[in-house]
């Protein structure tokens, strides 16, 4: 039923993760040195003043020995992690070249890079990757690949977290940018459906779903991503609140041209617990049942044959 990825996609794999993961932490080191240090002088005494990305100003306090100390280390550390995102970086670019001759990777290059959009915008937090796409994080984990009959979609479904909702909202307004704008930065010709706002396609004819849980609690409703004219409002789905509350479960996927993003999505177990849920009810479209039935078995046979550990 599966095909195992041979010994040498695998050891790829292994390492081309070593170093996005190597890549992941020194970006976050990097990005507590953002910014710049420079003295000022005011009123004939120089002070001390950290500046922020977005032109915000602190004064440290007059000159002194101390300052001067805080200004030596700070340069220093902030080229030594500027230096190894650098080193990183084009390790990792050598990697993805070797995923795609060794064809270590399947998911969509679409999905990865806007999964690379959504982390580099600060969003990843606030959105879990949901339906067929999963079995990639799935089957990646495992070190297979599924039957394709399982995987064939033309549609991502992202689920954002309405319980971080005031959180989401803040970050969105320092973006300056709509959820959509986001998405065209990854492929220009993504545009929302006119019928249905909650998706958008690109001319490929590939599809981004937003979809939410049953509005409960202080949920916002309707539920629009920001205040931009031209946006997602995202639709509201009954197995929304369930895969929301599922545990979490993330993964270093890889696309088919070698790029690689972090998938965070819902525990398999629970995967397989929602969609035998969906297959049951009796409103459920007949080519979607089946879909579920298949993929849920499917699931279920991979955690029991490759991640059994994944089991209680």
């Amino acid at each position: 039923m599966f095909a195992e990825l041979s010994s040498d996609q695998t050891r790829q794999y292994i390492d081309a993760v070593a170093v996005f993961t190597a890549l992941e932490q020194a970006r976050r080191e990097a990005h507590s040195y953002r910014g710049s240090m420079f003295w000022r002088e005011v009123n004939g005494v120089e002070y001390l003043i950290r500046s922020t990305p977005g032109g915000a100003q602190e004064s440290l306090g007059p000159k002194s020995a101390d300052n001067h100390e805080m200004v030596t280390h700070f340069q220093a550390k902030k080229q030594v992690a500027e230096d190894r995102v650098r080193s990183l970086t084009q390790s990792l670019t050598k990697h993805q070249r070797l995923n795609r001759a060794l064809r270590v990777g399947r998911a969509p290059p679409v999905v990865v890079e806007t999964l690379l959009a959504i982390d580099k915008a600060g969003l990843a937090p606030y959105f879990l990757v949901v339906g067929t796409h999963a079995l990639f994080a799935y089957e990646t984990a495992a070190g297979v690949l599924f039957p394709s009959d399982a995987m064939a979609t033309r549609d991502v479904d992202l689920l954002p977290d309405t319980r971080k909702q005031l959180k989401f909202v803040t970050q969105m307004r320092r973006l300056d940018s709509s959820f959509l704008g986001l998405l065209q930065k990854v492929d220009k010709t993504f545009r929302l459906r006119d019928e249905q706002r909650y998706t958008a396609v690109n001319d490929q004819g590939f599809e981004v779903d937003v979809i939410r849980r049953m509005a409960k609690d202080q949920d916002p409703h309707p539920l629009k991503l920001s205040e931009d004219e031209d946006e997602f409002w995202a639709v509201q789905t009954d197995m929304g609140g369930r895969m929301l509350s599922a545990r979490p479960f993330d993964q270093v996927v890889v696309a088919t041209n070698g790029a690689m993003a972090r998938m965070r999505t819902i525990h398999p177990l629970d995967f397989v617990r929602i969609k035998r849920v969906l297959a049951a009810l009796p409103s459920r479209e007949r080519n979607k049942y089946r879909k579920d039935e298949l993929q849920a078995q499917a699931v279920s046979d991979l955690v029991e044959a490759y991640l059994p550990h994944l089991m209680p």
